[in-house]
Formats: C-alpha cells, sequence, structure tokens
C-alpha cells in the first residue's frame, strides 16, 4: 500500500509535533480499510448491462445508457483512436467525510491537531432559532486501489490516500455573509416560497427519489444555502448530516469534485449536483 499525503496534510502533521503544547486530546483510530468498510454497499453490480448482484441502493445506479449497452466507446485525444471496453457499474468506497465539533480534530486520523479555532456544536444565531455549526474534512481514500483489489480495471481510481480540504482554513465556511461573495445565487433561496418547495423534496429523498431540479433543497435536512457550517437543525445527527452534504455540494458548486456516474467514460464537473 502506498501512501499520499498532500502539502496541506504534511504540515497539518508537523505542527503535531512542534506545538505539543496546544494538541487536543486523541481518542480515535486510523480508519482500517478492511473491517470498517461497508462491503455490502458496493452493490449492485452491473457488467454488460446486466445485472450480476442486488443490492440495497439497486434503485440508484447510474443512468449513463451506456452502463445498460454489453460495449461502452470512450473517445480518446486524438489521434488516439476510441477506447472500447465492457461497461462495470458498482459503488467504489473512494470519499471520507467527518464532521467535527472541534477544529483540526479528526477521528478519521486519531489525532488532535491545531486549537484556537472556532469550535463547533449545537447552539441558537437567533433566540428561538435552533442551530449547530460544525467542521468538515473531505478524504480521498480508494478503498480498492489501497487493497489492490480490480487492479485490471482501468475505471478505478489510482491514487493514494490524500485529505483534499478542510473548512477551518476556508474563511467562507465560517461566515454567511462571505460565503455570499462567491454563491451570490443564495439570495434567491432565502425566501418562504423556496424553502416551501423543498417539502416535495423531502417527500421524495424519504422515498428514495429526491428530485434533482429542486438543487436548493437537501431533503428532510433543510437548504444547501448558504454554503457554511451553520445549519438550522437542533438534532445532532441530522445536523452533521446535513453539514456533510453541504461540503459536497460546496465543493461541486467550486468545481472542485467531480460526479463519476454520470458518464461511463469519465468524471463529470457538476456545479449543479446530481441528487
Amino acid at each position: 500500500m502506498r501512501l499520499k499525503i498532500n502539502l496541506l496534510g504534511l504540515l497539518i502533521i508537523i505542527s503535531m509535533f512542534f506545538n505539543p503544547g496546544e494538541l487536543l486530546a486523541a481518542n480515535g483510530r486510523f480508519l482500517n480499510p478492511v473491517v470498517d468498510v461497508c462491503w455490502n454497499c458496493i452493490f449492485p453490480i452491473r457488467i454488460g448491462g446486466i445485472f450480476v448482484s442486488g443490492g440495497k441502493f439497486e434503485g440508484s445506479v447510474p443512468t449513463d445508457p451506456q452502463v445498460l449497452s454489453p460495449i461502452c466507446v470512450c473517445p480518446l485525444p486524438p489521434p488516439l483512436p476510441p477506447r472500447v471496453g465492457i461497461p462495470i457499474s458498482f459503488w467504489e468506497p473512494g470519499r471520507i467525510i467527518e464532521t467535527v465539533k472541534t477544529p483540526f480534530y479528526s477521528p478519521f486520523i486519531g489525532k488532535g491537531l491545531i486549537t484556537g479555532w472556532k469550535v463547533g456544536g449545537t447552539n441558537s444565531i437567533n433566540p428561538g432559532v435552533p442551530s449547530m455549526f460544525a467542521q468538515a474534512h473531505y478524504f480521498i481514500f480508494p478503498v480498492w486501489t489501497m487493497l489492490e483489489i480490480f487492479t485490471d480495471a482501468v475505471c478505478l481510481e489510482a491514487s493514494g490516500i490524500d485529505l483534499a480540504y478542510i473548512t477551518e482554513v476556508d474563511p467562507l465556511w465560517n461566515n454567511d455573509s462571505l460565503a455570499f461573495i462567491i454563491q451570490p445565487e443564495s439570495i434567491l433561496f432565502a425566501n418562504i416560497a423556496a424553502q416551501m418547495s423543498c417539502i416535495a423534496d423531502s417527500v421524495g429523498a424519504n422515498a428514495g427519489l429526491p428530485l434533482s431540479p429542486l438543487y436548493w433543497c437537501m431533503g428532510s435536512w433543510g437548504s444547501a444555502y448558504p454554503l457554511t457550517g451553520h445549519v438550522n437543525d437542533e438534532n445532532y445527527v441530522q445536523g452533521n448530516a446535513a453539514i456533510a452534504a453541504r461540503t459536497i455540494y460546496k465543493l461541486a458548486r467550486q468545481l472542485l469534485i467531480c460526479d463519476p456516474g454520470i458518464n461511463v467514460c469519465g468524471c463529470v464537473p457538476t456545479p449543479i449536483w446530481k441528487k
């Protein structure tokens, strides 16, 4: 297994040794890719348009027409000829998002890092309005590549572990007004009519069919805007789930991540996410 740590992750690790008085208590442990991964969640698997094995996510497989075909043809940059192959669809465990109350603490890594930043948790910004705040960390964690499973499949991600994004160093995550600078469209959804339309998305999400056209809604978790760590929810578990979903939408909105489930030939940028 080959580990890959980017510059930001390296600086954080170095800070653990040069700031011993500022470390937080570490009671987590590094995730074990063998026993801590939901292996049943990779199903259903479809090969050449034929279901090989079903699963609980069978109704949410990729809808690319080439997935339903026995043969797929993917273009390559000229003068290379198109690549012809057999389409395979599955759920690959490849990313981890953790939301934390204590800044720079990572249960995934099992270490506490630098203190002195805004602490999250359940609070109330305005009297009578329940809300909470949390930081989020986005890890690249391609389990199958790390364990060298299906190494002959060209569609698997050939990378190692990487701490790709942390909200603690993003000032837009902590301040709703600053977030408006790069997401000015949020003003369109700061009204009762837009929020009432989320009722339809909530009903659809609970039925397993969230509505992608209502992209400013996150089902029963509330609004996707503002793209910060503040959510109007006092339920600790549901609020953190909403913050994790916002992290996905925020990174997609800023074209920092793409969706590999839309096109069998590659990852597609989705500034308007597909639920």
